[in-house]
């Protein structure tokens, strides 16, 4: 049998009765680490242990040194009937090697008794007089990259060894919390003339001079802290709620569809502008509208805002198999190729005309045609090279002279579709943007047509009383500017 115990925060008035007479009386006793403050009390006693100190400075990482810990461990209990593996604190608090060991042992059918123990964070909730029933989140600042911090629960962070750790721990909490949020800084909880526990800024975290092995960090709850995901869906839930904003109470899915198109091209243009605060609150926009439809759909039973997450999480993960899958790419074509592949097994698509159809019809009219052109391009119904397509731009524009001088509405407009189709495969096969060409245009003809106006003023003339030629003159002079 191997027997885990553990040896508390670092008071000798914390260690079990039952751990020292198992530590006096044990034969074969093995420390993790002897840098706890109960090592010298158990020297004291006559205990005599050997400690995986050395590897520490044998692996690379401290996942290698806890897994080679429980592997040792396996072997030595091989070669005797029963041994003692101790740790700091509560060996199920906090304590990765126990957890391999027990794994370990599960697998290879070797019985493990644990013995009870008092853990620091008994000691840093008695010294900071923390009600757990509050809420309490633990976090190993090894792993906090991997954590998702909540400012509704008191967070207690351990392992905090090093200004570096300290520094790095600093970074991650920074994404969460402003950056002068109190904290405490703890150090050996619970150990008489050591502990150590003040409130600090939490910038200043890592330039306290104390930092060791024995250092934790708690941060309260505070719900008046940095916005958050959650904070938005509330507000959200009060805006449409019995005392809520009448507008917002109004609004359906169908009525929000246009100021959902008028964000994104918001966002569209604070990038074109490079401006990066625009670019937040411009997103921030969009987020909204999302979780606008979220709160609608969960007030009419049908779906909510997890759904939404879980259906594009779900979703990134099956279009990039060559990211957690074990499909292999050269290059972001290939990753196109099977992202269509992808799809069209999840849309079902049975033919080549369903991936045309699917292509929204709420598209501006020029990215719906270079989008349903690409698509059929991918099965080989394409123009060889730009040129006879331009020649299909003359064809379509000889259409529209035959019959723009008859009544034919409906005909006309076909044809001036045509045109307008032929133009953006024409763009398409010269790898040009549609939509960005006709904006640069549009743009190019205010700043011209600016320059006519201006220029007219000067001159003492109003543009409604010039003659076109003279206006043409203008737009003439302004293509020189």
């Amino acid at each position: 049998m191997i027997k885990i115990v553990g040896l508390g925060p670092g008071a000798k008035d914390a260690l079990t009765i039952g751990t020292l007479e198992l530590l006096k009386s044990s034969h074969k006793v093995l420390l993790r680490t002897e840098k706890h403050p109960n090592v010298d009390y158990l020297k004291s006693l006559g205990v005599v242990f050997d400690t995986y100190d050395s590897f520490y400075e044998r692996f690379d990482s401290f996942d290698e040194v806890y897994s080679a810990i429980s592997k040792d461990i396996i072997d030595k209990h091989n070669t005797c009937e029963e041994l003692v593996y101790a740790v700091p604190g509560h060996p199920l608090v906090a304590e990765k090697s126990v957890t391999l060991l027990l794994k370990e042992c599960e697998a290879t059918g070797i019985e493990t008794e644990i013995l009870p123990a008092v853990s620091f964070i008994d000691a840093v909730m008695e010294s900071l007089k923390i009600d757990p029933i509050e809420g309490i989140k633990i976090v190993d600042a090894f792993d906090i990259a991997n954590q998702v911090m909540d400012k509704r629960l008191g967070l207690i962070i351990t392992q905090v060894y090093n200004p570096l750790i300290a520094s790095e721990t600093k970074l991650a909490l920074l994404e969460y919390y402003k950056d002068d949020t109190d904290i405490y800084f703890v150090r050996a909880a619970g150990v008489k003339g050591l502990e150590s526990i003040r409130k600090i800024k939490l910038y200043d975290l890592d330039r306290q001079e104390d930092i060791d092995y024995l250092t934790s960090i708690y941060i309260p709850k505070d719900l008046d802290n940095t916005k958050d995901f959650y904070d938005l869906l509330k507000v959200m839930e009060v805006l449409r709620g019995e005392d809520g904003c009448p507008w917002d109470y109004e609004q359906t899915h169908e009525s929000l569809k246009r100021y959902l198109i008028e964000e994104c091209y918001e966002v569209l243009e604070a990038i074109d502008e490079e401006d990066d605060t625009k670019l937040v609150e411009e997103l921030g926009d969009v987020l909204l509208q999302v979780v606008f439809h979220g709160q609608i759909g969960k007030e009419e039973g049908y779906f909510n805002i997890n759904d939404i997450i879980k259906g594009i999480t779900e979703k990134m993960i099956s279009r990039h198999p060559h990211v957690f899958g074990d499909v292999q790419v050269s290059d972001s074509d290939e990753v196109l190729t099977n992202w269509e592949e992808i799809k069209g097994k999840e849309k079902d698509f049975k033919t080549y005309t369903d991936t045309l159809k699917h292509v929204p019809k709420n598209f501006p009219g020029l990215l719906r045609a270079e989008k349903v052109q690409k698509k059929a391009a991918k099965v080989g119904f394409d123009w060889a090279d730009v040129a006879p397509a331009m020649e299909k731009v003359l064809e379509e524009l000889q259409e529209v002279r035959d019959v723009y001088k008859t009544n034919n509405e409906a005909k006309i407009q076909e044809e001036v579709g045509d045109l307008i189709f032929a133009t953006v495969n024409v763009a398409r096969l010269l790898d040009i943007d549609p939509e960005f060409a006709v904006n640069y245009t549009i743009d190019k003809f205010i700043k011209r047509f600016q320059y006519i106006e201006e220029t007219a003023i000067k001159k003492g003339l109003n543009l409604k009383d010039m003659t076109l030629e003279q206006m043409d003159q203008l737009w003439n002079e302004a293509k020189n500017v």
